[in-house]
C-alpha cells in the first residue's frame, strides 16, 4: 500500500490499516478527489492479506463535516442523470465501509456531520471522543441523506426525530444511548481506543472474522436493507433534481454571498446561531 494520496494519509500498525481523512482546513469535508482516493485505498486494503482491520479517523479539529458543499456547488450538476451519477459515487463510497470483508472502525471527534456521520455509521464499530457532535442537517437546506443507514441502527422513531429536525448537535452520550455509536471515551482518546479494539479484532482468525461479519450483514440483507438503501438512493436522486424554494434560496445566497452566508441563513430559519462548523462548511 505505497500509493501516495492527497486528501487522506495512510499508515500501518501490524495487521491494522489506519486511514486519516486529511483536509483539516475544510474540516475533512469530502470532495470528489477524496471519494476517489478512499475507494482506491479500500481496494488496496481489500486485496492486502496482511491487513485484518481498518481504522478510519480525521485530522485536525473534526472527524468530518460532510460532503464539500463548495465542491458540489461548483460542479453545477443538473437533471436526474447528472444527480444519479454524483449520488451513486457518494453512496458507493459510504456503503463500501459496511461491505468491506474486513472489520472497519471509525474513531470520531469534534464534528461528525452529514456525510461524515453516514460514513461513521457504515463502519462496523464507532468510537467517539466525548466532545463529538453528530447530526444530519441536510433537510434544513433541501438536500438529501445519501445512504439511509440510520433507521437500521436506531429504529424508525429515533431516526425520524433526528432526521426530520435536522439536528446537528447530537451529543456523543445521546448517540451512544440510541445506538448510533459503540463507545464514548474521554476527549482525545478516540483513536487510542479504536486501535485497541482493532488489535483485539486482528487477533481473530481472518476467515472467521470475515464470515462472521458476512453473516451479520446478511441478516440485515434478508430483512431488506439492500433494497431499502437502493430505494432511498432513488428518492435522493429525485429530491436533488427538484428545485425546491429552500434549495433555490440556499444556492442563490451561496452564489451571491458565499457558503458561510448561506449556512447562516439556514440556521436562522431554525432559530439556531451558527456557532460551529456545519456540513461541508467553509471555514
Amino acid at each position: 500500500m505505497s500509493k501516495a494520496f492527497e486528501t487522506i494519509q495512510t499508515t500501518r500498525d501490524g495487521a491494522v490499516a489506519i486511514c486519516e481523512l486529511h483536509r483539516p482546513e475544510r474540516l475533512n469535508a469530502i470532495n470528489r478527489r477524496m471519494l476517489a482516493e478512499l475507494q482506491a485505498y479500500l481496494d488496496q486494503v481489500e486485496a492486502d492479506e496482511q491487513v485484518r482491520v481498518v481504522v478510519l479517523s480525521g485530522a485536525g479539529r473534526a472527524f468530518c463535516s460532510g460532503f464539500d458543499l463548495k465542491d458540489d456547488a461548483s460542479a453545477g450538476t443538473k437533471g436526474v442523470l447528472g444527480w444519479r451519477e454524483i449520488l451513486q459515487q457518494d453512496f458507493d463510497m459510504l456503503i463500501r465501509w459496511w461491505q468491506l470483508s474486513k472489520p472497519t472502525i471509525a474513531a470520531v471527534h469534534g464534528y461528525c456531520i452529514a456525510g461524515g456521520m453516514e460514513m461513521a455509521m457504515c463502519c462496523d464499530v464507532t468510537v467517539a471522543s466525548s466532545d463529538t457532535f453528530f447530526g444530519e442537517p441536510e433537510l434544513r437546506f433541501g438536500t438529501v441523506i445519501t445512504a439511509m443507514m440510520m433507521p437500521w441502527l436506531v429504529g424508525p422513531k429515533v431516526a425520524k426525530e433526528l432526521l426530520l429536525t435536522g439536528n446537528d448537535r447530537i451529543s456523543a452520550e445521546r448517540a451512544l444511548q440510541v445506538g448510533l455509536i459503540n463507545q464514548v471515551v474521554p476527549q482525545g482518546h478516540h483513536l487510542t481506543r479504536a486501535l485497541e479494539l482493532a488489535q483485539q479484532m486482528a487477533r481473530i482468525d481472518p476467515a472467521a472474522a470475515r464470515l462472521t461479519k458476512q453473516a451479520i450483514n446478511r441478516s440485515f440483507e434478508i430483512m431488506g436493507m439492500r433494497e431499502a438503501l437502493r430505494a432511498s438512493l432513488d428518492l435522493a436522486v429525485q429530491i436533488e433534481s427538484i428545485e425546491t424554494l429552500e434549495r433555490r434560496e440556499f444556492q442563490e445566497i451561496t452564489r451571491r454571498k458565499g457558503l458561510k452566508a448561506a449556512i447562516a441563513w439556514r440556521d436562522a430559519r431554525f432559530g439556531q446561531p451558527t456557532t460551529g462548523p456545519k456540513s461541508g462548511a467553509e471555514e
